[in-house]
């Protein structure tokens, strides 16, 4: 499975982003599906994270109420609506999936099988 994050951006605090992560191959369904950040000098974290059915989603603390993950299987793509952006979001943003159909959903990194290249997402205040 390859992963394209795109969508990232330069947007002022208060503005709003939507990412999008297109994985390649017919299997895309069977695959929860997860969103992480890396911010500047600092490690890789969980923001939010999607079942394979888009029945079950989770998300980070600092992201609850602002951020959205959704997927469209039919698209094979999943998506990350990202609102009322702050400074601290700024980061470079992965998609990530996992095979494995655990649940509750991983939110740690060792957890997902394949990782695509970042998209940056620069906040300014």
């Amino acid at each position: 499975v390859q992963l394209q994050a795109s969508g990232g951006g330069l947007v002022q605090a208060g503005g709003s982003l939507r990412l999008s992560c297109a994985p390649s191959g017919r299997t895309f369904g069977l695959h929860d599906m997860g969103w992480f950040r890396q911010p500047p000098g600092k490690a890789r974290e969980f923001v939010s994270a999607i079942s394979r059915s888009g029945m079950t989603t989770n998300y980070a603390d600092s992201v609850k109420g602002r951020f959205t993950i959704s997927r469209d299987n039919a698209e094979n793509t999943v998506f990350l609506q990202m609102n009322t952006l702050k400074p601290e979001d700024t980061a470079v943003y992965y998609c990530a999936a996992d095979y494995s159909g655990r649940l509750p959903l991983p939110v740690r990194v060792s957890e997902y099988d394949y990782w695509g290249q970042g998209t940056q997402v620069t906040v300014s205040s």
